[in-house]
């Protein structure tokens, strides 16, 4: 990528997390449970260890999906805008030793960001619509356009529906039959949305961590790990939460501990994903245009 086009791409994140940072916050109480953690230092033996890391060939990328089914790890670039339908954005596999398998698995996309998979297909948000990709062939069965889309972002499975994020209209959606459908409205900047066990419904905002129920209420878990990017759930306690800017977080029973900062480094770390027989955190970390996976001892 061009200097001066990362110049402006940063400008643009930069105007989006300020966005999510400093957006109005959802003053209505009702369904929620609100809490005043502190970020603490480390008080349990909680640690990432850097085990790989990629080439530097993975341009701006920001979203890394493994899927168990054939063990590979897929990772959303973004190359050009983060919010432009430029048609420049690519998805590419890795192994997971770090290898890039394929490039430009799949290439013309706009900016796209999070994955998941459901069935046979990969579906990956792309600025304004849904996109349904084939993991056999990498072929774009279909693209779901979305209304009045803003700026989507993460998305996840309970194996029946898709949902994903709006984060800058607010929104969690959901794709059902053929159809995208509203999940909960006026929840500040949501962005990384992650399904555990019992289909329950997890979200990162400008509020905290949030657990919904199945009407779109919620309790909010932990308020001061706000502006979350990337959600992984260990168990129905037990959370790893990343934020764009360089930050890792556990948090454990509402209690948030901080496992890793590469701000310094403007090292970012955005939409992560997770290997669970491995322990190990895939971390995306934008314009440095590397995976790097860090193992998890908690």
């Amino acid at each position: 990528m061009k200097s001066d086009n990362k110049s402006l791409i940063y400008s643009l994140v930069l105007s989006i997390l300020i966005f999510s940072s400093c957006g109005s916050k959802n003053t209505s109480t009702e369904g929620t449970e609100t809490s005043q953690e502190k970020v603490k230092e480390p008080e349990v033996a909680a640690s990432l260890e850097k085990v790989w890391e990629t080439s530097a060939d993975l341009t701006t990328n920001e979203s890394a999906h493994y899927e168990e089914s054939d063990g590979m790890i897929y990772v959303a670039n973004i190359e050009g805008g983060p919010a432009e339908k430029d048609g420049v954005g690519s998805i590419s596999k890795l192994n997971t030793k770090g290898e890039i398998v394929e490039r430009n698995w799949v290439s013309g996309l706009n900016a796209p960001k999070g994955m998941t998979v459901m069935g046979n297909f990969l579906y990956v948000t792309d600025v304004d619509r849904l996109l349904e990709i084939e993991l056999a062939t990498g072929k774009i069965n279909k693209s779901y356009e979305v209304d009045n889309a803003v700026f989507l972002n993460d998305a996840d499975t309970d194996g029946e529906k898709v949902y994903f994020t709006d984060m800058k209209a607010n929104k969690i959606l959901y794709l059902e039959g053929g159809e995208i459908k509203t999940f909960a409205e006026n929840q500040p900047n949501i962005n990384g949305l992650r399904i555990g066990n019992g289909n329950t419904l997890y979200g990162l905002d400008a509020d905290g961590l949030k657990k919904y129920n199945s009407d779109g209420s919620f309790e909010i878990l932990n308020s001061t790990v706000t502006g979350g990017d990337g959600l992984i759930i260990l168990d129905e306690n037990t959370f790893i939460a990343s934020k764009w800017g360089g930050e890792i977080y556990l948090i454990q029973d509402g209690e948030a501990v901080k496992l890793l900062d590469t701000t310094s480094e403007e090292s970012n770390t955005a939409d992560i994903g997770y290997i669970p027989e491995d322990n190990l955190v895939i971390v995306p970390t934008f314009f440095k245009d590397k995976v790097v996976a860090y193992k998890l001892s908690y």
